[in-house]
Formats: C-alpha cells, sequence, structure tokens
C-alpha cells in the first residue's frame, strides 16, 4: 500500500496503515500545498487547531520533489508545536505516557521535512507496537496499485462514520473526528490499536 509520509498523520491514514502488511512510501512527488506532509490538526480549547511546519520554496518558482524540501526553522515552529500540544492534551489520559518521546522528536534539529516525517511515523508506530516494513518508492507513477496517498490532501472530506472517543474539550465542541494520530493516542492510549483496526472497513478509495 502506498502512501505520503506525514507529519502526524490524521487517524484515517493510520487506519489504512493497520489495514496494510508492508508500506511504500511516496518520495518521488513533487511537493504540494495544503496537504498533511506539513501540517496536522489538533483539538484545542478553542476547537480544531492547525499545527504547520513553514517550508523554504525555490525563489525560481521550480516544483521541487517532497524529498528535497527543507524546513525554515527560522519561525521556531518546535516551540511552537510543543507549547500547543502540552496546552491542549497535558490534562488527557495518555499524555504523560507519550510526552517524552513526542518532545524528544520536536526537539531535533531536521533540515529535511521528509527525515522529520520518517522519525513521526517510528514514533507512532512504536506507540502502536506496530512492525511494519517499509519500502520508498524509485520512481513517480501516476497510477499505482493500493494507492492511498490521497489521504495526504487536508482538503480530503473523509466521509465514513467514526466512532467517539473521548476527547479532551468534546463537552464544548462536541466529537471532531479525523484528527491527528496524537489526539487519538493521548486520549485512548493502548486503546488505539483496537480503535484503529476496527475502522479498518471504512477507508474506501
Amino acid at each position: 500500500m502506498v502512501f505520503q509520509p506525514t507529519y502526524f498523520s490524521p487517524v484515517s491514514q493510520y487506519i489504512a496503515i493497520a489495514a496494510a502488511e508492508e508500506l511504500i512510501f511516496e518520495t518521488e512527488d513533487n511537493f504540494q500545498k495544503q496537504t498533511y506532509r506539513n501540517r496536522c490538526y489538533i483539538y484545542g480549547a478553542n476547537g480544531k487547531l492547525l499545527l504547520g511546519i513553514p517550508v523554504m520554496h525555490e525563489r525560481t518558482g521550480r516544483r521541487q520533489k517532497t524529498k528535497d524540501i527543507k524546513i525554515d526553522s527560522s519561525f521556531g515552529w518546535q516551540k511552537m508545536h510543543k507549547k500547543s500540544l502540552a496546552s491542549a492534551y497535558r490534562s488527557s489520559p495518555f499524555f504523560e505516557y507519550y510526552e517524552e518521546d513526542v518532545l524528544a522528536v520536536l526537539s531535533k534539529p531536521y533540515t529535511f521535512l521528509l527525515d522529520l516525517n520518517l522519525q513521526v511515523h517510528q514514533l507512532v508506530m512504536d506507540a502502536l507496537q506496530w512492525d511494519k516494513k517499509v519500502y520508498f518508492t524509485q520512481e513517480f507513477r501516476e497510477t499505482v496499485k493500493d494507492d492511498f496517498r490521497f489521504l495526504a490532501s487536508a482538503k480530503l472530506k473523509i466521509s465514513s462514520p467514526y466512532e467517539p472517543y473521548h476527547q479532551v474539550f468534546s463537552e464544548k465542541f462536541g466529537f471532531i473526528p479525523d484528527l491527528s494520530i496524537l489526539d487519538l493516542l493521548f486520549n485512548e492510549g493502548p486503546n488505539a490499536q483496537t480503535y484503529l483496526e476496527h475502522h479498518i472497513d471504512h477507508i474506501k478509495k
């Protein structure tokens, strides 16, 4: 199954990953804006909150491959993300359980966005106790078998229903589906794996 390596992917992507025996990450495509390559959404005190990673673009305007995209660290995005996650989830049941590992990943220096996203993915796989082999594309193909690259689009609206789980601010704004996998981990902990596997049939192309 082919996926985009993204930043703390939405729950829908990890539901699809739950069904995969092995993963193939797309690394030869052109970078696209408004995708989960460099953003995720969490549940903040005022509702759905975007955490974005600033990236550098070619001044010439030429398209860049995703694997060549560099992070612009001059904005102090890591400090902001750590602060936002703590503010949103410090009262969640399992925040302290995963906090050290998440903060460790967010404290490392990164040049390339792809390196960050692969680190993030490995953190999540360890948290879910999944061991799935990862391969990488060698060339870009418009059409591939078992193509789940579409799940990286932040514009995508997942129509399949998700069973609500407890969220910190759900009494204020109700259940918000398909947030970052961190929302599920911080709120459900070890039960996250069961939740994802239970929803496998809900992911449709």
